[in-house]
C-alpha cells in the first residue's frame, strides 16, 4: 500500500485525492515532531501556572470567564467533548471522513496548537487503520470550527463514540481494540484544539471539487456531442475569438471542443448550403459559459488548498525561538529555556497564547459558494441542450428523438426530469455564506455557514450529472439519426461507451434505470479521461 509523507503546511491536490480514495497510508516529515513539542510545552506551562488562560484553564464561548483548577482540566477536555457531540443527520461519507482526518492531524502537526504528540499519533493511526468515525453531517455553522462534526470524530477517537463499518454504526471501542489502538485520552487544551476548525467543511468542499472535475469533463464531452448532433458550427471555437476576449477558462475550453470535435463527418457535411446564420447559445456560448465555470473552479481548489493547509483552531499557541526540545523518539521531553515571553495576563511562558478567529470558515463558505454557482450553471446549459435537441423546429431532427412521435414519447419526460434537476439546483445555488445566525448566547454573532454551503454541493451534483446523463442519450440518439455520417474519433468513442451500456431507443422503454448508467459514465472518470487525452486539457 502507497504511503504519503504529510508536510504539515504543504499538502497538495493529488495527496488530497489519494486520501479522499483510500487505500493509502499517511506518515509524517521528523520535523513536525519538533514543532509539536514545542507548542505541547508552552501549553504545560500554562496548564502549571495560576493565569487564566483561555482554552487550558477557562470555560469556552460565553463561559471564558469561568476559571477552572488545575485537577479538573482533564475532565474540562472531555466534557468539551462530549457536550459537542449533538449531530444530527446522515453520517459523513468516508471520503469525506479521511478527508478530516488527515487535514485535521496535519493542521495539529504545524505546530501552532498546543496538542501533545500523542493526539497526532492517535489520528494517524486510525487513519492508516481504515476507521471512519460515524459524523453525523448537520449541525456546524461554520464559525467557533466545525464543533459538532469534529467532536463527534474525537469522540469515536476516545473510545465513547461510533464507528462508520460496512455502513453500520457500530461502538468505537471494540473497533479501536480491533485494530490495536488505545483510546486517546485528552491533555489540557486538546480537546479545543480537536474541534476548533475548518476541516469538516473543507472537507465537503474539497469533495464536491474533486466530485466536480468529473462532472465538468463529462459536461464538455455531451455539449460537444449534442453540438455535433444538431449539426452545429464550429465556427464560435475559432481561437481567434476567444483570444480578444482574453479569459483563461474561455480560451481552454474551446480549445477542447475543437479537438473534440475536429475531423466530423457531420460537421464537414453541412459547412455549405445550412441555412441558419447563427446556433443557439446553448451551443454557440459553450466556451463563454463553460470558460467561466473552470475559471471559478480553479479559484476555489486554491482557496480550498490553502485551508487544507491552514492551522484554523484557537487559541493559537506560538513557541519562543529559544524553546529547546529533545529529538523527536516520542518520549516528549521538553526543556524549557530561562526566562520567556509573556502570556497574555500571565506568568512567564516558553512562548505565547493568542486568541484569534481562524476558526471562521468564511473562505470556505464563498469557495463553495462560487462552486454552487458554477455547478448549476454547468446543468443549466446542459438542460437547454437537451431542450434543442429534442425541439425539432431547432435542431431539425425527428420531434423528440423518436422516430414515430406521438405512438412514443422518446425523450419528451426524460427532458422534464433534467428541468426539474436543472430548477432544483437554482435554489440550492442560494449563497449560504449571506445568512449568519447568531449562536452562544451571542458571542458568536457572525457565522459562515460554510458546512451546509459545502454539504449542499453533493446533491447538486448528483443532479447535474444526471442531467448530463440524461444529455448523454439524447446526444447519442441524435447522432444516430445521422448515420451513415460519423462524428469525430473522439465523439465516437463516448458513443460507443454510452452504447456498451445503454441500446439505441427506438421504442419507448423503461428509460430510468438506463439514466442511471449514463450518469455512472459520467461520474466515474472515463469521460473525464477523453477529455484530458483528445481535449488536451487538465481541468485542475
Amino acid at each position: 500500500m502507497q504511503t504519503i509523507q504529510i508536510t504539515p503546511g504543504a499538502i497538495t491536490l493529488e495527496q488530497l485525492r489519494a486520501i479522499r480514495n483510500g487505500g493509502v497510508k499517511l506518515s509524517l516529515a521528523p520535523q513536525a515532531y519538533v514543532d509539536i513539542a514545542k507548542s505541547a510545552a508552552v501549553v504545560a506551562a500554562a496548564a502549571a501556572g495560576d493565569a487564566a488562560v483561555y482554552g487550558v484553564n477557562t470555560g469556552f464561548g460565553k463561559l471564558a470567564n469561568q476559571r477552572i483548577s488545575k485537577e479538573e482540566l482533564a475532565t474540562l477536555q472531555n466534557n468539551l467533548i462530549r457536550s459537542h457531540c449533538v449531530g444530527v443527520g446522515a453520517p459523513l461519507a468516508p471520503s469525506v471522513v479521511r478527508i478530516m482526518l488527515a487535514t485535521k492531524l496535519a493542521s495539529l502537526a504545524r505546530g501552532y496548537s498546543g496538542c501533545r504528540q500523542i493526539v497526532v499519533d492517535t489520528l494517524l493511526a486510525a487513519f492508516n487503520a481504515d476507521l471512519i468515525p460515524y459524523v453525523p453531517a448537520q449541525g456546524s455553522v461554520g464559525a467557533s470550527g466545525d464543533l459538532a462534526p469534529l467532536a463527534h470524530m474525537t469522540l469515536a477517537l476516545m473510545g465513547e463514540g461510533e464507528m462508520l463499518v460496512d455502513g453500520q454504526r457500530k461502538s468505537a471501542l471494540p473497533e479501536l481494540q480491533r485494530v490495536g489502538l488505545e483510546p486517546l485520552i485528552l491533555g489540557a487544551k486538546e480537546g479545543l484544539a480537536l474541534i476548533n476548525g475548518t476541516q469538516t467543511s473543507t472537507a465537503l468542499a474539497i469533495e464536491g471539487l474533486l466530485r466536480f472535475e468529473q462532472v465538468y469533463a463529462s459536461a464538455l464531452v455531451s455539449g460537444a456531442l449534442s453540438l455535433d448532433a444538431a449539426k452545429g458550427s464550429d465556427g464560435p471555437f475559432d481561437p481567434r475569438i476567444h483570444a480578444v476576449r482574453g479569459q483563461p477558462g474561455q480560451i481552454e475550453a474551446a480549445q477542447a471542443y475543437r479537438l473534440l470535435l475536429a475531423g466530423s463527418e457531420i460537421r464537414a457535411s453541412h459547412r455549405e448550403g445550412d441555412d441558419r446564420v447563427q446556433d443557439p447559445y446553448c451551443l454557440r456560448c459553450q466556451p463563454q459559459v463553460m470558460g467561466a465555470c473552470l475559471d471559478q473552479m480553479r479559484y476555489c481548489k486554491e482557496v480550498l488548498l490553502r485551508e487544507a493547509n491552514a492551522v484554523t483552531d484557537n487559541p493559537l499557541v506560538f513557541a519562543g525561538d529559544e524553546l529547546d526540545v529533545a529529538p523527536p523518539d516520542h518520549r516528549m521531553a521538553v526543556v524549557a529555556p530561562q526566562g520567556g515571553q509573556k502570556a497574555r495576563g500571565g506568568p512567564s511562558l516558553p512562548g505565547e497564547m493568542i486568541s484569534g478567529g481562524n476558526f471562521h470558515a468564511e473562505p470556505v463558505a464563498l469557495a463553495a459558494d462560487a462552486m454552487a454557482c458554477a455547478i448549476a450553471e454547468v446543468g443549466a446549459i446542459a438542460e437547454r441542450r437537451i431542450a434543442m435537441l429534442i425541439d425539432t423546429s431547432v435542431s431539425r431532427l425527428p420531434a423528440f428523438l423518436t422516430s414515430n412521435a406521438g405512438l412514443n414519447s422518446g425523450f419528451m419526460i426524460a427532458h422534464v426530469t433534467a428541468a426539474a434537476l436543472a430548477s432544483e439546483n437554482k435554489s440550492l445555488a442560494h449563497p449560504a455564506s449571506v445568512d449568519s445566525l447568531p449562536t452562544s448566547a451571542n458571542q458568536e454573532d457572525h457565522v459562515s455557514m460554510a458546512t451546509f454551503g459545502a454539504r449542499r454541493l453533493g446533491p447538486m451534483l448528483d443532479n447535474t450529472a444526471h442531467i448530463i446523463g440524461i444529455e448523454l442519450l439524447a446526444a447519442a440518439q441524435g447522432i444516430e439519426f445521422l448515420r451513415p455520417l460519423r462524428s469525430s474519433q473522439p465523439l465516437e468513442q463516448v458513443h460507443a461507451l454510452l452504447r456498451a451500456q445503454v441500446a439505441s431507443i427506438h421504442v419507448d422503454r423503461y428509460l430510468a434505470p438506463e439514466i442511471e448508467r449514463a450518469t455512472a459514465l459520467v461520474q466515474d472518470g472515463h469521460l473525464a479521461k477523453i477529455v484530458h487525452d483528445q481535449g488536451n486539457i487538465t481541468v485542475l
